[in-house]
């Protein structure tokens, strides 16, 4: 059975930092490209950043981009650090994989999920 499960979430104040893990289990996810992505309360779940399997390539929304560093240590765990933060980066953050190379921007394309971790960003 595919999980994956989202930790680090937390309260923090503008400009702080937060570190984000997602764990991987119930297959090898070296070829799959996994993402980040997140919805804050009444707004859809929009992407956040995205890294290849094999090639390790990364991909991020411009509202994050210079902020947040995407990352994998091996096939099964993903990270997203996050600095500078913003109130406006408060929402959950979910992290999802897709089978294949392409790291992509569309949530449509993602077949795996986590439960989501909450981040709040007080100003």
């Amino acid at each position: 059975q595919v999980q994956l499960v989202e930790s680090g979430g937390g309260l923090v104040q503008a400009g702080g930092s937060l570190r984000l893990s997602c764990a991987a289990s119930g297959r090898t996810f070296s070829n799959y490209a996994m993402g980040w992505f997140r919805q804050a309360p009444g707004k859809e779940r929009d992407f956040v950043a995205a890294i290849g399997g094999n090639d390790r390539n990364t991909l991020y929304a411009d509202s994050v981009k210079g902020r947040f560093t995407i990352s994998r240590d091996n096939a099964n765990t993903m990270y997203l650090q996050m600095n500078s933060l913003k109130p406006e980066d408060t929402a959950v953050y979910y992290c999802a994989a897709r089978q294949g190379w392409f790291r992509s921007p569309s949530r449509d394309e993602y077949e795996y999920w986590g439960q989501g971790t909450q981040v709040t960003v007080s100003s």
